[in-house]
This record gives C-alpha cells, structure tokens and sequence, in this order.
C-alpha cells in the first residue's frame, strides 16, 4: 500500500510540474495582436474546433476564426493555415473555418487549409513539415495557447501566440481539466518525436495558393 502512495504521489507531482512548467515556459511567447515581434510571419495558424451539423462553427471556434482574421487584416501575414479535423465525409472542420473567412472578405488563395489537423500537435508538425511554415502566429483560446506554443516551440517553429478569449463559453472547467491531461500527453508526443497521424507533399505557404489545399 505505501508503495502505492508513493507512486501515486509521484504522478501526481510530475503532472503539476510538467503543468506548471510548460505555462510558464509559454507565457513568454503570448502576445497582443499589435506587438512588433509577430510581422512577417509565414502564417497565421488557427486551431481548429468543433463545428456543428449545420455547418457552422462553434463558439470556441468562431472566435479564433475571428481573430485569425483581425491580425491577418493587420498585415501580420499574408496567409491564414485553418487547421483542423477533416476525418470523415459528414465532418469537415477546416471547410467551415475557410468558408467563415473567405464570406468576410478574406481571398479565398490567402486561406489554406489542413484537413489533417487532428491534433494540435499534428496541426503544428503539419505547418512545418508540410507547409514549410518556419514562423507562426498561433491562435487559440488561452488555455489551450500555452501547449500549442510549447509544442510548436519543441518542434522548432519561432512561434508566437494571440488568445482568442472574446467571451465567456460554459464548460470552462471542463476544458481545463482536459487541458491538464493534454499537456502531460504533448510531452510524452515530443520526448518520442511521434510522427503525425498523415503527412505527404509539401505545399510551402509562402509560394503556393490557398485553392491548393481545398480538397
């Protein structure tokens, strides 16, 4: 039994630790959508989010399409990478998140998309390995930016961030206990360098269309 509580406290330190750690090692790297160090990047790239069966994106989910939008109209880059869960025929995330973009004017070959994003460590690996991004502007709710940085920070990429947190969404609790366990995962992913669930060609953001990606 105290061989138990021994390894059950262990765990439990490590988890608060590997949480502790990778918030604060990420907080550096969040930024205002106005800070000098974000222009010129490859990308603006935007998590993906449960979309609803009429299409349309949630909550969550419009508001870091949103605020893709805001820094791409401040000329933080010339391109918009939607990332996100494209698995099945009846479930497409990323054609909601182009589609939400390109109806608020945003040019349609400014927009790619990542239908293989099923992860935000898939979406990360993705925008260096398939679309050669090297710097990128990552946006998410706050809560969640802090793993995507230090993922994407891990795989190389200089990335920044800018939280979507417009307003206030229920289940907050929820998604922070899921967050907790998240993070402990994304650093077993990096310790194992685990490959991504798809790869393929390369399509460099910074010489291709967004029509490309549509799929």
């Amino acid at each position: 039994m105290k061989k138990i509580f021994i390894v059950c406290g262990a765990f439990i330190f490590v988890a608060l630790w590997i949480n502790y750690d990778m918030v604060r090692f990420a907080k550096q790297y969040v930024k205002n959508a106005d800070d000098e160090c974000l222009s010129k990047s490859d990308c603006i790239l935007v998590l993906g989010a449960r979309v609803w069966r009429n299409g349309q994106p949630s909550h969550i989910l419009e508001d870091r399409i949103i605020t893709g939008i805001d820094l791409y109209r401040a000329g933080i880059s010339p391109a918009i990478l939607m990332s996100g869960d494209h698995g099945t025929k009846s479930y497409d995330e990323v054609k909601a998140m182009k589609q939400y973009a390109v109806e608020r004017s945003v040019p349609a070959d400014c927009v790619f998309t990542d239908h293989a994003g099923f992860s935000t460590y898939d979406s990360c690996y993705r925008a260096r390995d398939i679309f050669c991004a090297k710097k990128v502007v990552i946006v998410t709710q706050q809560y969640h930016l802090y793993r995507a940085l230090y993922i994407a920070r891990c795989l190389g990429l200089e990335a920044y961030g800018v939280a979507s947190d417009r307003r206030f969404i229920y289940g907050e609790k929820r998604r922070q206990i899921r967050e907790f366990f998240a993070r402990i995962k994304a650093v077993g992913a990096i310790l194992i360098k685990a490959a991504p669930r798809y790869l393929g060609e390369q399509i460099p953001i910074q010489t291709s269309q967004g029509s490309a990606t549509d799929g």
